[in-house]
């Protein structure tokens, strides 16, 4: 039996952890959910599966002018928003200087060679954010945080940063099924052109419009559970279910050959994942964010864990 799909050892991990899960507690007691904060949490405690975010409900055409706010943005920015319900992302050029991309390169360096900072099997470097002040303070950039919380119509608190040095090559997926809420439609991701991106070193592709497909969770793809395990399915399942989705509903696909500085802002549910890398010898140093909303429930859907959370 895998260890890892036994749900007591989860519990005793959440122990262990029980500080970083606290900031559930209001969550659970405004959803109504009366469980433990340490025991197992997935969408099946839930009633409904689909997302209540604002600009998911209705169209961000229409209501984003509506918020007073909406007018102190950029022109770029304002059009960008109001693109968000069609495509589900949004790509920012050169929101970050090359001075500051320099200093985040640098910062990175710095924290691998003080082994602060160590490659995880999938050649991730995970939570920078926790190791570093200046890493810590460019996931509260402030035009980044205003668009997120515009988006999202609720305060934003970074979950993780994920560092890479070369493309992630990672099937197509949404970050839903990873960092999960309730209600759905609540996490949010900014990826950080560190260096300039072709189709050679592995761009990241996404696919305009796949926010908009149901949210594929535990039920979709992973049968067996029972009070004592998590269902026999493993992530490759959900990936192949993922790739049957994307025939049966035939979006564009697209590559961002980013600039360095630039920010692609996605949807909870957007699909995406990493291109090929076609010449190894180059790099495709990133770095993206993921930003929860504060006043939701936060878990993992695959392992049914809650996720930890830093304070502020």
């Amino acid at each position: 039996m895998n260890l890892k799909k036994l749900k007591p050892v989860h519990w005793i991990y959440n122990l262990i952890h029980y500080k970083a899960i606290r900031h559930n507690r209001e969550a659970y007691r405004k959803y109504e959910l009366n469980k433990p904060l340490i025991a197992s949490v997935s969408s099946r405690d839930f009633p409904d599966k689909e997302s209540k975010a604002w600009l998911d409900l209705g169209d961000s055409r229409s209501l984003a002018p509506l918020k007073p706010v909406f007018a102190a943005f950029p022109g770029p920015v304002q059009e960008k928003i109001l693109s968000w319900s069609d495509n589900g992302y949004m790509i920012i050029e050169k929101l970050f200087s090359e001075e500051t991309i320099d200093k985040i390169n640098d910062e990175i360096d710095l924290l691998i060679r003080k082994k602060k900072l160590n490659f995880n099997s999938s050649h991730k470097l995970l939570f920078a954010n926790r190791k570093s002040a200046f890493i810590k303070s460019i996931t509260k950039d402030p035009l980044l945080h205003a668009v997120l919380e515009f988006i999202l119509d609720k305060e934003v608190v970074a979950f993780q940063t994920i560092n890479f040095f070369m493309g992630s090559e990672q099937r197509a997926h949404s970050d839903s099924v990873h960092m999960t809420t309730y209600p759905l439609g609540y996490l949010i991701a900014a990826w950080i052109a560190l260096e300039d991106t072709n189709s050679e070193n592995g761009p990241l592709f996404y696919y305009p419009g796949s926010h908009r497909l149901p949210y594929l969770l535990n039920n979709d793809f992973n049968e067996g559970e029972t009070a004592l395990t998590l269902g026999k399915k493993n992530y490759d399942d959900y990936e192949n279910r993922i790739e049957t989705l994307l025939k049966q509903n035939p979006f564009e696909k697209k590559s961002f050959h980013a600039k360095k500085g630039d920010v692609l802002i996605w949807h909870a549910n957007l699909v995406h994942g990493g291109s090929p890398i076609i010449n190894p010898a180059l790099t495709r140093k990133s770095m993206v964010i993921h930003y929860y909303a504060k006043d939701v429930i936060k878990y993992h859907e695959i392992t049914e864990r809650p996720s930890l959370l830093q304070d502020e």
